[in-house]
């Protein structure tokens, strides 16, 4: 284990020449992790954010503009930010886990500079729990067409947000006094992303106490119940008939773009206005239904990638997925609410389409009735505009999704970070993997530096979209295959926070890479 430390602590040294260059031009964005004070329902909290100098949230680039970033630390604490979304070359990928970067001490800075990959993504903090504390922003890269057309583009960021100190919800979910960067009880290792420490106080705190007790319930057969991990809410899958356990943490609050229902996100519009829609799912253990209230939109792509336009009234979206929706307003309409309503639950955010003169109405941010858990019902639908080339696989991995509320322990193939069992890949093969969910939780997989085109759901082919992020519904089967063309280490992880912070994370590792 000391060489395995000792050849790490190497690589990160030697990363740090890649992300701490000689300032040979000029960086082209600066963009600053910091702290700020949101009002949440009436209530300010100290939270952390990701904004450039002019106050802009995330980062908004046009293709072929390089991702030329320096990434300044003012967080009072370390930190490191993944580009979701992006394939850079893995010491740019913004993880610590795989050994090709260390984190940014705070007061220090990093710079990245490459080639930006077209559409709609995001960045969020894989240093401990932060991106629960709202280190997390828009990433979207324009292309030629979307500057082209009459569209007024909006990003809607969703979040869900909780008073409490992340450390201390962890701690909850797993029964443990100590949430840092210590093993879980039974797990045999660190915590992915802890980094050795966790950073307590100061960020995520309130003035006035602590969140009420029916902060954050979730749906419950029809009725409402606490979302802890001892009271976790279930229903029925479709599929096995099973139950299925939802919504693990307990919420205070729901944001889109910071804001919740109480103070909504207003977007002006013109009268009959075209708008193309970028709605990103940044929370860390939520998904939701989108709903678009009576209008049709188009989905024309999915995690930055184009699909073949499907017409929409309601759609799910897991946690660090990301959907791109065309909408028209009729003229003479008045206000419409685009509502997300949190999966097996009626707690809900949202924003509000308003043409001039149209009255603003308040919305609850509980609907009249909780919404069944998400499913596939997009994703079979989905095709790709530019599907991968017909190629017999070269190389197959059968995975296994695994894990408990009780004790609260996830993991891949059986193994806990600590003891994972890396997936083997060489450059230039054609990787299938199939995905197993043998837990009684959906699982949104997320793979680092590359995208994959689905290609079967529980056994059924079909020409699927091209993603970064899938739902493993309970008890279902999803194949995906991608190009082995970036070689490195890549990390391939649920992408709900506390699944993965709990052994939920394995890596793809090309032969040869160190």
């Amino acid at each position: 284990m000391t060489a395995m430390l000792s050849r790490r602590a190497l690589l990160a040294s030697a990363s740090l020449a890649v992300l701490h260059p000689a300032r040979a031009q000029p960086v082209a964005k600066r963009l600053v992790a910091g702290t700020r004070v949101l009002e949440v329902n009436g209530r300010p909290a100290t939270v952390f954010a990701l904004s450039q100098p002019d106050g802009t949230h995330g980062v908004r680039l046009d293709l072929g503009e390089a991702f030329r970033v320096e990434l300044d630390n003012q967080a009072g604490e370390p930190t490191i930010v993944h580009w979701h979304g992006q394939t850079p070359p893995p010491a740019q990928d913004g993880v610590t886990d795989t050994g090709f970067a260390a984190p940014i001490p705070a007061g220090g800075s990093a710079q990245y500079d490459f080639r930006a990959r077209a559409g709609t993504h995001w960045m969020h903090s894989h240093h401990g729990l932060q991106e629960q504390r709202l280190m997390a922003a828009p990433l979207v890269v324009r292309t030629p067409e979307d500057l082209r057309a009459d569209l007024q583009d909006v990003t809607v960021l969703l979040h869900d947000f909780t008073f409490r100190d992340p450390a201390e919800v962890l701690a909850g979910l797993t029964g443990s006094n100590t949430a840092g960067g210590h093993a879980m009880a039974g797990m045999g290792g660190a915590v992915p992303g802890m980094s050795g420490a966790m950073a307590h106080g100061g960020v995520m705190t309130h003035e006035g106490g602590h969140a009420g007790a029916d902060a954050g319930t979730a749906s419950h057969g029809g009725g409402m119940a606490h979302g802890g991990a001892a009271g976790a809410p279930h229903a029925a899958t479709a599929m096995t008939g099973m139950p299925m356990d939802l919504n693990d943490v307990a919420f205070d609050a729901f944001l889109a773009n910071d804001r919740t229902l109480a103070d909504p996100l207003v977007v002006r519009t013109e009268a009959g206005a075209a708008l193309r829609l970028r709605l990103i799912n940044g929370a860390t253990a939520t998904s939701f239904w989108i709903d678009l209230n009576g209008l049709e939109g188009q989905v024309v792509a999915v995690d930055g990638n184009d699909v073949v336009p499907l017409v929409v009234r309601r759609l799910p979206l897991a946690q660090g997925q990301r959907v791109d929706l065309l909408l028209r307003l009729p003229r003479g309409t008045g206000a419409v609410p685009i509502l997300a309503q949190r999966e097996g639950d009626r707690a809900r955010t949202g924003l509000i389409l308003a043409p001039p003169g149209a009255a603003i109405r308040k919305l609850a941010d509980q609907a009249d009735q909780a919404v069944p858990p998400i499913d596939l019902s997009l994703e079979r639908r989905l095709r790709a505009a530019a599907p991968l080339p017909p190629r017999h696989p070269d190389r197959v991995h059968e995975v296994m999704l695994s894990g408990t509320m009780q004790p609260y322990a996830w993991a891949i193939d059986g193994r806990a970070w600590a003891d994972h069992r890396p997936l083997r890949v060489a450059a230039g093969e054609r990787v299938e993997l199939n995905l197993v969910n043998r837990s009684m939780m959906a699982h949104p997989m997320h793979l680092h530096g590359h995208h994959f085109q689905v290609l079967a759901l529980n056994g059924t082919a079909l020409p699927g979209a091209v993603r970064d992020t899938v739902l493993v519904p309970v008890g279902g089967r999803v194949r995906v295959a991608f190009q082995a063309d970036n070689p490195g280490r890549w990390l391939f992880h649920c992408h709900n926070l506390y699944h993965m912070a709990t052994g939920m994370m394995t890596e793809l590792v090309y032969d040869g890479a160190a």
